[in-house]
């Protein structure tokens, strides 16, 4: 006989020698033996991970002589034709290359005859979901109303691709990816057996390149037993496999710790030259840079990607000193840079650039770190400031009133003279910041923009130089452009109405005589019916009588404005689909999606 490799050599033949998949062996084995056992039995998962094998052995299980029994006994005629792939009764069908539906007919109709020496006939069906839709179809009919004697066992790495008629009659079991340590030991058992000397090192690269497969990695295993006949090591297995030794990693995160570009482009380059891929590599550093994250959270190991516990140690060792919001800056740096990675048609230099970005990041300090700064400055302002400057006097500040009542009412002379460092003692006549040269004059107000608008916190009120108040109503507006004295009138009802002086943000203001005047508008309905709501029309005549100090009459002239025309609609709409256009996120997105603009709709 030839030589088997050793995935068939070692491949499993009773259900407790599957690896990392119990939750299904369990079941399928208590189904057995409680007779409870489904006709139609779908089995999922990626590739390697015991499908087919649990199909064969639950085969063995219900035709065994000794059977039905959780148990086979490998040794009767039944259980050695299906080991060997000879069974009369066991029949393995390919999907992938018996998906017509002429198939499925012949299929139908074998299934009526009795099983030759066996309890049952059985139909395993590998890579099911490649039949086609009318052998689906053809299928469906026997999975209804399936005769006693038949048992169906399909396998598939795709089960969304199977029909939900098809998936309501099977009764469905999910192989789960084996972890890196099972298959570490599952590999170092067989190599004991096959008195192979290999390093533990060596076993951890070869199940990281497996992705989760059994099948994958005794593959690899068998590439690397016969390329030497010598102990096999890391080295060995790096240059075979061009694999992506750990050590390598914690090197190039130790690089970046200590921000050594020099270090940084030698790594690369060693790996560059070993002939690794520089997309597979930027998706190793994400990832273990990812694990130095889990690892400073605290999380449990089961949240890291396949790490072994040695690995686990070197990671906490690594960031002991590491803030946990220096590795968040890290990655969001290389999640900006992955996209242009995969499209670069230089990912090399790609990579080299996006860690030298890396680190040229400026820890960001914490909150708690900021706060405790904080607080020593704070501290330390409050033990030089001088003990005569901590007293202030403790006086009632009188609000303004802004009604058309106090425009007329005099000011008082205020008893003190304002000193920049020391509130002003102020009477409760006297508003703040009044002088005693401006007693006759209105208060200032803090110019406040309209909505929409910057509001300089910082920039010190400004003070309207208005005309005194008099009881003569023919008072002449004060000299200058009315332009300007109606954008300060408009400021001072912002503070008190912005969305009535966002009404009149359109307007003008014209001087009719002395003590009247008109605001003129051009706008739409609703800013009409709001101007002239409830207050508005006296609190805009209010404003303006402050402002040029006696008592104004306002008229509001308003009308709706005109609709563009239609050059001037499509004018702005071509202009909006250029702007739309040219937009770098659509931009993007039609990179991303290789796709093109079909419509763009201007709401």
């Amino acid at each position: 006989m030839g030589y088997l490799v050793l995935a068939r050599k070692y491949r499993p033949q009773r259900f407790d020698e599957i690896v990392k998949q119990e939750h299904i062996t369990k079941a399928l084995a208590n189904a057995v033996t409680s007779g409870r056992l489904a006709h139609a039995i779908l089995l999922s998962g990626p590739r390697g991970t015991g499908k087919t094998s649990i199909a064969r052995i639950l085969a063995k299980c219900v035709n065994c002589e000794s059977g039905p029994t959780a148990a086979p006994c490998n040794t009767c005629r039944s259980c050695r034709e299906i080991t060997t792939g000879h069974a009369a009764d066991v029949f393995e069908i390919d999907g992938a290359s018996n998906n017509k539906v002429e198939n499925i007919r012949e299929l139908r109709e074998n299934a009526n005859y009795m099983p030759a020496h066996s309890p049952y006939k059985i139909y395993i069906i590998d890579e099911v979901h490649m039949l086609s839709d009318s052998a689906f179809n053809a299928l469906l009919k026997i999975l209804e109303e399936p005769p006693a004697h038949v048992k169906f066992f399909f396998a598939t790495t795709d089960p969304n691709k199977i029909p939900i008629t098809i998936l309501s009659r099977c009764q469905r079991h999910d192989c789960r990816r084996v972890d890196v340590d099972s298959i570490i030991k599952h590999m170092a058992l067989l190599c004991e057996k096959e008195n192979i000397d290999i390093s533990t090192e060596a076993l951890t690269i070869i199940a990281r390149e497996a992705d989760g497969s059994i099948r994958d990695a005794l593959s690899l295993l068998d590439l690397i037993i016969t390329s030497t006949t010598d102990s096999i090591g890391t080295e060995l297995i790096v240059d075979i496999l061009g694999g992506l030794d750990r050590q390598s990693l914690f090197d190039m995160s130790q690089a970046v710790f200590k921000r050594d570009a020099g270090k940084i482009i030698e790594i690369i380059d060693r790996l560059y030259d070993r002939g690794q891929n520089m997309i597979k590599l930027f998706s190793e550093l994400l990832e273990h840079f990812r694990n130095l994250l889990v690892v400073k959270l605290g999380g449990s190991t089961g949240a890291l990607s396949d790490v072994s516990e040695f690995e686990l140690n070197a990671m906490r060792e690594q960031i002991k000193k590491i803030p946990q919001i220096y590795i968040h800056q890290i990655l969001d740096v290389l999640f900006k840079e992955e996209y242009n990675i995969r499209q670069s048609s230089a990912p090399k230099l790609s990579v080299e650039m996006a860690f030298i970005r890396v680190i040229q990041i400026q820890p960001a300090l914490s909150i708690e770190t900021l706060i405790e700064k904080i607080d020593v400055l704070q501290k330390g302002l409050t033990e030089k400031l001088p003990a005569e400057n901590m007293s202030y006097p403790d006086r009632p500040v009188q609000t303004l009133d802004r009604t058309l009542d106090n425009a007329s009412k005099p000011v008082t002379e205020p008893k003190n003279q304002i000193t920049p460092d020391i509130t002003p003692d102020i009477t409760p006549d006297i508003p703040p910041n009044i002088t005693p040269d401006a007693r006759d004059y209105q208060p200032p107000i803090a110019e406040k923009k309209a909505p929409g608008l910057e509001v300089m916190e910082n920039k010190p009120p400004e003070i309207y130089e208005g005309v005194p108040c008099s009881n003569d109503r023919n008072v002449q507006i004060k000299d200058e452009p009315i332009e300007e004295s109606w954008k300060k009138i408009l400021t001072r009802v912002a503070s008190d109405n912005p969305a009535l002086a966002t009404c009149f943000s359109d307007s003008q203001l014209k001087k009719i005589s002395d003590n009247q005047l008109e605001i003129l508008f051009e706008t739409n309905q609703f800013n009409i019916n709001y101007a002239n709501r409830d207050k508005n029309p006296s609190m805009i005549q209010s404003a303006c009588s402050l402002y040029f100090g006696n008592d104004i009459q306002v008229s509001l002239s308003g009308r709706l404005a005109k609709s563009k025309s239609g050059m001037a609609q499509k004018k702005e709409a071509k202009l909006l689909e250029n702007e739309t256009l040219n937009h770098p996120l659509v931009e993007n997105a039609m990179k991303i999606f290789n796709g093109k603009i079909v419509e763009i709709n201007i709401l």
